[in-house]
């Protein structure tokens, strides 16, 4: 499966547009990793659980998205974003759509 953030895949024509393939998750904070991070943002410098918290939800989101294009028959998924945003205190969704498409 091709996956790639521009409308066209150099050197590919695509055959059939299949629809939009989306894929989400929901991540949340722990208690441990607040605390931890809370001493880390007084002193500055990355909050590296929380980067590491999010690698991990964009990597779901895309795979998500990518079973969903698959379920549709799609080659490739074209034109992919991704989005970020908190749904609560304490708990991000991160959403990864695209358009799903079949290749010649």
């Amino acid at each position: 499966m091709q996956v790639v953030n521009t409308d066209s895949i150099p050197g590919e024509e695509v055959a059939e547009t299949l629809g939009i393939a989306r894929g989400n998750t929901v991540e949340a904070r722990n208690v441990g990793r607040d605390i931890t991070q809370s001493i880390r943002n007084l002193t500055g410098g990355e909050l590296k659980a929380y980067s590491e918290l999010l690698t991990k939800a964009r990597e779901e989101a895309l795979d998500r998205m990518v079973t969903d294009a698959e379920s549709m028959g799609a080659d490739a998924v074209v034109n992919v974003r991704l989005e970020s945003s908190e749904i609560s205190q304490g708990g991000s969704e991160v959403l990864a759509y695209g358009t799903a498409v079949r290749l010649k």
